[in-house]
């Protein structure tokens, strides 16, 4: 049975991932903080954002498990006809 290889992310793609997520909330949040505007303003704007980010990793999570459900469904699946294939004998006439 073939099996299905796993790709790894390499370690400057893991940092660059995480330094553009990081400067990203960062920038985000500063320039929340500097708005020239009233307190509960900023704290709306914070709120969409903690929002915003929480999404963001709730459908990066379903994303991810959708994939991985389809991987398995896909690696079962190859195996029933693998071995549905090694039972089957063509010049058995029965």
């Amino acid at each position: 049975m073939q099996t299905i290889g796993h790709q790894k992310d390499s370690a400057a793609w893991v940092i660059q991932t995480w330094a553009a997520f990081v400067l990203s909330v960062s920038m985000t949040s500063f320039g929340i903080v500097n708005l020239p505007v009233d307190n509960w303003v900023k704290g709306f704007m914070s709120m969409g954002l903690a929002f915003s980010l929480g999404s963001t990793f709730t459908l990066a999570k379903t994303t991810r498990d959708l994939h991985e459900t389809k991987k398995l469904t896909a690696r079962i699946d190859e195996a029933k006809v693998e071995k549905l294939l090694s039972q089957h004998d063509p010049l058995n006439f029965k």
